[in-house]
């Protein structure tokens, strides 16, 4: 693929975020690191209160890329099979099987989106990671692919009772934690109380521009983004530096008021992290049209590549949000960059 394919494809990439902006107001940076983790090919969980707005941001992002979108809630009842097929009782009175929500869509698969995935039990995530690794799945003594997925998925963060929380592993495979919230500003926030188009959210989708580009070329544009953005050895030593301060966040005089950093780490990021946070920061700087990586590429997604690959020590689990984000912010600015 050429530098010109690139750069058209670099303009589509732009046009894409603009046009979901348009329809999702106030979440400006959740779209640029969503638009990153589409060309970077990573999935997402989603980290946000009930009702602010997840499911309409990604049907709109699905609109305009294009290819299958489908979804599924997590259940307690929810079994893996849930997600290949389901029965039912024809007109005739007889059973018939039809696709689950993994297959309906068959390879043209785009995005598919978990609701409230700590909801489901253990098995149900250990088949949902082995499609997200292998992008295969084998049923109905056959064998079926899905090139072209990105797994989005949220938790429930407020209720505790019958939730299975995903282990740090799992958390592992998902490119991004992306967190949603309510936009701070008076004119955004009665907008979406008062303002009528708010409230319906397939109407409100129709503002965005459809399949604005061809979504099983995808893969392509991702592996030539990863392999003309280039990085100098100052800023691989750099990422190595940010890497070693998870893990050891005391050798780099990290201090979080009221925390005991000694204690608070129990495992930091995972080489596979380190890469992804590499593979989104080319994807940013291919983004913001330069064809080296800079400090400030690594900065706009390490917390979201980065914090919820942590370990803490159990006594700060009920607090990690906060912590999280306090310590990835104190590993950027005590970690010297090139």
């Amino acid at each position: 693929m050429s530098d010109q394919n690139l750069a058209e494809w670099r303009k589509l990439a732009l046009t894409l975020e603009g046009e979901v902006n348009k329809v999702i107001v106030g979440q400006e940076g959740p779209i640029k690191l969503i638009t990153t983790s589409i060309f970077a090919r990573g999935h997402v969980l989603l980290e946000g209160d009930v009702g602010v707005g997840k499911t309409t941001l990604l049907k709109a992002f699905a609109r305009s890329i294009g290819g299958g979108y489908e979804r599924i809630e997590g259940t307690i009842d929810l079994m893996p099979n849930d997600l290949i097929y389901h029965t039912y009782l024809g007109e005739d009175g007889k059973p018939h099987v039809s696709n689950g929500p993994i297959l309906k869509s068959g390879e043209d698969l785009s995005i598919f989106f978990f609701n409230e995935i700590n909801r489901a039990r253990p098995q149900v995530h250990s088949l949902l990671l082995r499609i997200m690794a292998e992008k295969t799945l084998s049923a109905f003594n056959s064998e079926f692919k899905f090139p072209h997925l990105i797994v989005f998925a949220d938790r429930n963060q407020v209720e505790k009772e019958e939730t299975f929380e995903i282990p740090s592993a799992a958390r592992d495979r998902f490119m991004m934690e992306i967190p949603i919230v309510i936009p701070q500003i008076d004119k955004l926030m009665t907008s979406l109380v008062f303002d009528t188009k708010y409230h319906d959210a397939d109407k409100l989708i129709e503002g965005a521009k459809e399949k604005i580009f061809k979504f099983d070329k995808l893969n392509e544009v991702s592996d030539n983004i990863q392999k003309n953005i280039n990085a100098t050895e100052a800023l691989k030593t750099y990422s190595l530096n940010l890497w070693k301060a998870t893990k050891n966040p005391d050798l780099y005089d990290i201090k979080i008021s009221g925390i005991d950093v000694n204690r608070l780490i129990i495992s930091g990021a995972s080489p596979r992290g380190i890469s992804m946070m590499m593979k989104c920061a080319r994807v940013n700087a291919w983004m913001d049209n330069r064809t080296s990586v800079l400090p400030e590429d690594i900065h706009a997604v390490f917390h979201e590549t980065i914090a919820h690959r942590l370990v803490f020590n159990p006594v700060y689990e009920n607090r990690r949000t906060e912590i999280a984000k306090e310590l990835t912010q104190e590993i950027i600015n005590k970690v010297s960059a090139p």
